[in-house]
């Protein structure tokens, strides 16, 4: 039973050292050799054998509490270890002092050496309750393997060292080391077939794999219930589920990147998977090409989030735009025109009096009327005209010639399409230009010119009234000069006084 509890050790720290935990692989090939050379008498001093082969105790403990990254996790496992060892160094050493200290050396390193069983027992008890599902599916044999272990040998070492003879009890406790051995090498084979299970992600992964299946077929594969996947989008410059929400990793959760010419996919898992990098790195190589799909349909749904995201916005601004236009027209245009007819109305009522009284109620209707209409130019600025939609630049252009107060004349050589932004700048120009000629020119025809060419639309409008336009001083021709400059135009009024009024505006049509 010896051999076979020793050779258990050493199959193990084989198996350990070839999935690259060497510092592992020693201890438990160093524990092996030491509880079977225990068993067997050795041409050596005592005290040489009892701090030699005589640490396997402390050494199992050290084993137990390093399992299975091969480090002592807190200070209170490497205490507890180290106290083991000196417990054995000292009690080595008991046979160099005399007979009546050497006995109190032995009853109180004794007393050390139960006191560190029982540590063991509790430390780990609240190591597996504490640990994740992850980690407890790999610590479970060997704990519980141990704890049984120890308390044989708690219960074993002070009767051995009394000197008593309790053959079932020290056949029970090397019953007990041979399982330790055994579930440590279980423990180990586990972990390595676990990597067998991703050839098994592969083929549950070959078909049309939603999102959701894939995170829950890397968390099975990765015995990680709580595992989550992230992946990566450049819009958000940043890791995000399929619910477009970032992945952070949770309290007690650690992050494994996946590249893949980039960013690919982030795993927020349990830290106990570290223990074997091997297994995540093989599901991830194996799940590679089903991450990178999912990292595409995550960017594009972000992008379509974007897009309604900003529809809701046109849609919202234009509701905001369309209760500015209804407020303004209230407040200010339609109390204008309702002016109008009052006005009218005194005037009419005044014809008994004389005309004396009649021209000012018209002329202050005419007023009223022409600051009506100013209004509603400035508040259809920006506003695209359906009539653009529905008959193009040429046929608007005919439609305002059509009421203007003169003959105008209209002369194109503009065919096919143009920009949006153009064609309503252009309109703009010929309704500003007609409505000033009605307004102050006191012309009798006009022109509208317009001539596409070399990248630039030329619109020109010209009368033969008063002239003497400025400008500068009219805030609807500085308006129209502001609106050309905008889209990358420019603007030129000539008005000399008695010749005529010219506007001309010159806008980039590639």
């Amino acid at each position: 039973m010896s051999i076979v509890a020793g050779a258990g050790f050493v199959v193990a720290g084989l198996v350990a050292w070839r999935s690259r935990s060497g510092r592992l692989g020693f201890l438990l090939a160093a524990e092996g050799v030491l509880w079977t050379l225990y068993q067997v008498p050795l041409p050596v001093p005592p005290e040489v054998a009892a701090v030699t082969v005589g640490a396997w105790p402390a050494l199992l403990a050290h084993l137990v509490m390093a399992f299975p990254g091969g480090r002592l996790g807190s200070r209170t496992s490497r205490a507890v270890v180290a106290l083991g060892y000196a417990c054995v160094v000292v009690m080595g050493l008991r046979h160099l002092a005399g007979p009546g200290a050497c006995a109190v050396i032995r009853d109180v390193g004794t007393a050390v050496l139960v006191f560190v069983g029982v540590s063991v027992i509790v430390l780990q008890a609240r190591r597996l309750r504490g640990s994740s599902v992850a980690r407890r599916r790999l610590l479970t044999p060997v704990l519980v393997a141990a704890v049984v272990a120890t308390a044989l040998f708690v219960v074993w070492k002070p009767v051995a060292v009394a000197g008593g003879s309790a053959p079932v009890l020290a056949l029970a406790v090397q019953v007990a080391f041979a399982a330790v051995g055994l579930a440590f090498l279980w423990s180990l084979v586990r972990r390595r077939m676990d990597r067998g299970g991703v050839a098994g992600l592969v083929v549950r992964l070959s078909g049309e794999p939603h999102p959701a299946t894939l995170q829950t077929a890397l968390a099975e594969t990765l015995h990680d219930p709580t595992l989550r996947v992230g992946y990566w989008v450049p819009e958000s410059e940043g890791y995000l589920d399929v619910g477009g929400r970032p992945v952070l990793p949770e309290p007690g959760q650690v992050v494994t990147e996946v590249d893949r010419d980039g960013p690919l996919a982030v795993l927020a898992h349990d830290p106990a998977l570290l223990d074997n990098p091997e297994l995540i790195q093989a599901a991830c190589a194996a799940a590679s090409l089903a991450l990178e799909n999912e990292r595409l349909t995550a960017e594009l749904r972000v992008r379509l989030r974007q897009l309604a995201d900003s529809r809701a916005q046109v849609v919202r601004a234009a509701e905001a735009e369309r209760r500015r236009l209804e407020r303004d027209l209230h407040d200010g245009v339609q109390q204008r025109l309702l002016a109008i007819p009052l006005t009218l109305s005194l005037a009419e009522a005044a014809l008994t009096s004389g005309p004396e009284r009649v021209r000012p109620l018209i002329g202050e209707a005419r007023e009223t009327a022409f600051a009506a209409l100013d209004e509603v130019r400035a508040l259809a600025q920006g506003i695209h005209p359906p009539i653009l939609t529905e008959r193009g630049l040429v046929g608007a252009v005919q439609e305002l010639a059509a009421v203007a107060p003169v003959p105008v004349a209209i002369s194109s050589d503009v065919a096919g399409e143009l920009p949006v932004e153009v064609e309503t700048t252009a309109y703009y120009v010929v309704a500003e230009a007609l409505a000033n000629l009605a307004k102050h020119a006191a012309a009798d025809r006009a022109s509208v010119s317009i001539s596409r060419a070399g990248g630039r639309l030329s619109v020109a409008v010209s009368d033969n009234g008063r002239g003497g336009a400025d400008p500068e001083r009219g805030s609807g021709l500085r308006g129209l000069a502001g609106r050309v400059e905008t889209n990358g135009g420019s603007l030129r009024v000539r008005s000399l006084p008695g010749q005529g009024t010219r506007i001309e505006a010159m806008l980039p049509c590639a």
